[in-house]
């Protein structure tokens, strides 16, 4: 980082950067929608469908099981707050926000925790089958995928010195050799097998089936309905775009502002939505030729990933 920076410049990052998320995140959805269905040969829903669908959730009528406790209307918020309060601190468009000292790697990854544990909750308390069962499924997800993203972002923090994501991001701009070394590559392959999994996409899971036996997110979120179901789409969405940033400045920083000023600002933010969109293609292309895994291979597919980022962090220690 170039010094310090303004305060007013600071939180006028962190407030773009959580706008970005919150509109980008339904607009992301559209986008890998759109592909996929011109790579199937259909028209597809434009792009700014999703935002439609949530305007039209936010008009409904609110509805909640009788039997639901205050978990249930509060899992949408929890997940909402939590991604935002990521986005906040996250090294997104510049890598100085106004919340980047407490963005450390594990304080990220437990606070996007929070948020899956938040909804599957919420499952539970609905009582249902359905609701018990995708918990039961996303927990066990969950339990091998957030140590995998852990261990994989440790193995970039040990090159850099450091636990805090925006100083990653730094000293891998000072040192653009540690990009291409073995430990780096070995944790993109973890990184990206864990961002599938907690967005609950191909392979992992459908993100467009409503089958009872291969349900895994859908199936907590079937009593949702109206505004409630509005924000667990909305906090999803903003999930999958702070991953994927997260996923392209730690692994290609190049663009990122480093220095204040509205004109480097303009360019990080231009860089990152063309790098969130580039993933978001790539990740719409992989899912029209990727099959649903079996349930009992996907913790075989995340032990893997584990693995993968076990080995980054040996690399990144044996390896000057």
């Amino acid at each position: 980082m170039s010094g310090p920076w303004p305060a007013a410049t600071q939180l006028a990052v962190s407030t773009l950067q959580v706008g970005g998320v919150l509109v980008g995140g339904p607009l992301l959805l559209g986008l890998t929608r759109k592909v996929k269905a011109r790579l199937e040969g259909r028209t597809g829903p434009p792009v700014r469908q999703p935002w439609r669908d949530l305007r039209k959730l936010a008009g409904r009528e609110r509805t909640r099981p009788e039997q639901a406790s205050w978990i249930f209307p509060l899992a949408p918020l929890v997940l909402v707050a939590t991604a935002l309060v990521v986005a906040a601190g996250a090294p997104l468009v510049a890598v100085n926000p106004a919340f980047g000292t407490s963005a450390d790697l594990f304080a990220v990854v437990y606070l996007l925790l929070l948020g899956s544990v938040a909804l599957a909750l919420a499952g539970l308390d609905t009582g249902t089958a359905f609701g018990g069962m995708g918990a039961s499924r996303a927990l066990t997800i969950g339990a091998v995928a957030e140590p995998a993203l852990l261990v994989a972002v440790l193995a970039l923090s040990i090159p850099a010195r450091s636990s805090n994501l925006p100083a990653i991001v730094s000293s891998s701009l000072a040192h653009p050799i540690w990009l291409a070394s073995p430990q780096r590559l070995l944790a993109l392959g973890a990184f990206l097998i864990v961002v599938l999994a907690e967005n609950g996409r191909l392979p992992v899971d459908n993100p467009g089936t409503h089958l009872e036996l291969t349900m895994i997110h859908e199936a907590m979120v079937l009593e949702y309905a109206g505004p409630d179901l509005a924000l667990v789409t909305l906090g999803e969405s903003a999930r999958l775009v702070v991953l994927l940033g997260l996923l392209a400045n730690l692994f290609a920083p190049w663009g990122i502002a480093t220095r204040p000023g509205a004109a480097t600002l303009a360019v990080g933010a231009v860089t990152v939505v063309a790098k969130v969109g580039a993933l978001g293609v790539g990740l719409a292309v992989f899912e029209v030729f990727m099959a649903k895994l079996r349930l009992f291979r996907v913790p075989e597919l995340l032990s893997g990933a584990f693995v993968l980022a076990v080995l980054a962090v040996v690399v990144a220690l044996v390896v000057p």
